[in-house]
């Protein structure tokens, strides 16, 4: 029998060692993480996600030219941070952020120090998300820790300590289905725990042949994501704009939505155009938004009846909120918000926002023209940035006055490093972000940290809830005042979702085969089908109440126009007292997405 192998320090080398083979088990079983979603949709990216995340980390860590095991560290920690992407990156990023905190201005550890520096990461994961939810990686994360933890207070040996934790790990992950009910039904353990033991796996293969002497050679040779500095992370601040003289010539701020069909957004710009200022016309052919500065709101509001009916009335007396602001010395921020050029006022009235084409509706963005962005002609408060899997539903957003969208969505979540990058080119100081999915809004939350501008985030998970925050968005409010009314107006959705199935799946009384049509209700899978645009119709059996006015429907890359528009037509005689809106998303994996209100 051998002598027993025993790791009494660590030092930086070993560490960066430990990461390393971390990753490489993480990739090698990337699709078994990956495979283990909840839904049986084409969106399982935990493995993907958390393999990036390391990436990053890793790719950091090889900056740095010495062996201090502090400064790797905190590579490892700013590494995976600016490259986290997804739920489970993210978290994963926070427990490297906390084990660095652990490590500052060390040069070796022990036992105890490494299981110590374990606990601070689990704390700093669970105080970066808002509200922890057990059965998750936390709870895994907290189980390894905690198991490290006993160890190392009755041995100094590492690779014990390192034993005890993944065991305590996988009898963790074992039981997630018991606190997470939704694991349970779709008969899976949680993904990101799954990662996160097979990350420890790794860790613990090259702390054993770190005891062994054997020197693990080379480095990853998977493309890695360019370099990253916190430089990205810096705001470029705009210059504050010239004193006002103080003089308010159009007395009343307007604003009002615009329902119905075919809507000539250019002949609406046209006719405001010589009522006022600040004139801001965004939108589609059945629902546009107008704000307009002018004396006769009476007017202005006569002129939008002409082509539709009216919702959402807002007209305010600027002429009194001047006086209040100059009364508490707060009138110069009052004109900056409110200057405009009367250049920019003649090109915004010149200026179409759609085509006639119900299908090329938004094909303006192609327009090489500084006039081609309505939005952008209007000095803004707030900024907005938006996350968008297609180029049509890029495009819509953009329509609705969203200043940088984001590639990303179901299948590829971007980085925290886009969202900070994205943020940044916003040119206003404070900005809105809306994630639109479940899996990006903690990334979202951690970009805003990162800034220097001033950043809420409206967790949107839906294209619909994203397009009824943009409804809900006020050129002319503050920043906290339109991220509560947007949070509201996203409340308001109702989102639909049409795909395939992945695997089979028994979700309460629904057997799903797997490449079976799926509809999803608000996060809940409820029909099963052979058709796509029969399961819409099923869906929305479901989904549409009395009181519901529009149906929009999202059609995705795989969609042709035809199917898209004889799928509205049917709506249209199955819902007579909804208003059918059909749009081209141009989405992957994904059917349809559909919105109502």
């Amino acid at each position: 029998m051998g002598e027993q192998v025993v790791l009494i320090k660590l030092n930086g080398a070993i560490l960066y060692n430990m990461f390393r083979r971390g990753l490489m088990v993480l990739e090698e079983n990337r699709e078994a993480v990956d495979i283990l979603n909840v839904f049986p949709v084409p969106d399982g990216d935990t493995g993907t996600n958390m393999v990036l995340t390391m990436r990053s980390a890793l790719k950091e860590m090889e900056k740095v030219e010495s062996n201090s095991l502090s400064e790797l560290v905190q590579a490892a920690s700013l590494g995976s941070l600016m490259g986290a992407r997804g739920n489970s990156g993210v978290i994963l990023s926070q427990l490297l952020r906390g084990f660095a905190k652990g490590l500052e201005g060390k040069t070796e550890i022990n036992a105890l120090e490494f299981a110590q520096a374990m606990q601070i990461g689990v704390s700093t994961a669970y105080k970066a998300v808002m509200k922890p939810v057990e059965g998750t990686i936390l709870t895994v994360s907290r189980e390894v820790a905690q198991g490290a933890l006993e160890m190392a207070k009755k041995t100094n040996d590492i690779l014990a300590v390192l034993d005890a934790a993944v065991a305590n790990g996988e009898e963790a992950l074992i039981h997630t289905p018991d606190l997470l009910p939704v694991l349970k039904r779709a008969g899976v353990v949680d993904a990101g725990g799954k990662g996160f033991i097979f990350i420890l796996r790794g860790l613990r293969e090259a702390a054993d042949n770190a005891a062994k002497d054997k020197d693990l050679e080379g480095r990853p040779t998977d493309s890695v994501r360019p370099e990253i500095t916190m430089d990205i992370a810096r705001s470029t601040q705009s210059q504050p704009a010239a004193e006002s003289d103080s003089v308010i010539e159009f007395q009343y701020c307007t604003e009002v939505i615009v329902k119905g069909q075919q809507l000539p957004l250019e002949q609406l710009r046209q006719d405001l155009a010589l009522l006022g200022d600040c004139l801001l016309v965004v939108g589609t052919e059945q629902l546009a938004k107008v704000h307009l500065h002018s004396n006769n709101p009476g007017l202005v509001l006569e002129n939008c009846l002409k082509y539709g009916s009216l919702h959402q009335i807002k007209v305010d007396n600027m002429q009194e909120q001047h006086r209040a602001f100059e009364e508490s010395g707060l009138v110069r921020d009052l004109a900056q918000s409110e200057s405009i050029s009367a250049e920019t006022t003649d090109v915004a009235a010149r200026t179409a926002v759609t085509n006639d084409s119900a299908q090329d509706q938004f094909s303006h963005r192609q327009i090489e023209s500084p006039s081609a962005i309505i939005s952008e002609q209007v000095d803004k408060k707030v900024g907005l940035v938006a996350v968008a899997a297609g180029q049509g539903i890029g495009e819509i957003l953009r329509s609705l006055g969203v200043d940088e969208v984001v590639e990303g969505g179901q299948t590829m979540n971007p980085s925290i490093e886009d969202l900070v990058q994205a943020i940044n080119r916003v040119s206003t100081s404070q900005v809105i972000i809306l994630p639109n999915n479940s899996n990006i809004v903690l990334a979202a939350e951690q970009a805003a940290k990162l800034v220097e501008k001033e950043v809420k985030v409206v967790p949107t998970r839906s294209l619909a809830q994203s397009i009824s925050a943009l409804v809900a968005f006020d050129l002319d409010a503050s920043l906290e005042d339109n991220y509560q009314s947007m949070l509201a107006g996203s409340k308001r959705a109702k989102s639909g979702e049409v795909t395939f199935a992945v695997r089979y799946c028994q979700l309460d009384d629904l057997d799903i085969k797997a490449n079976q049509i799926i509809g999803i209700a608000n996060g809940t899978i409820k029909v099963a089908g052979e058709d796509p645009a029969q399961v819409v119709k099923d869906l929305l059996q479901q989904m549409v109440e009395e009181e519901d006015e529009i149906i929009t429907i999202f059609y995705g890359e795989d969609v042709e126009a035809n199917q898209a528009e004889e799928l509205a037509a049917a709506l249209s005689q199955d819902f007579p007292n909804c208003e059918i809106e059909l749009h081209h998303g141009g989405q992957p994996l994904y059917h349809y997405y559909i919105a109502v209100e």
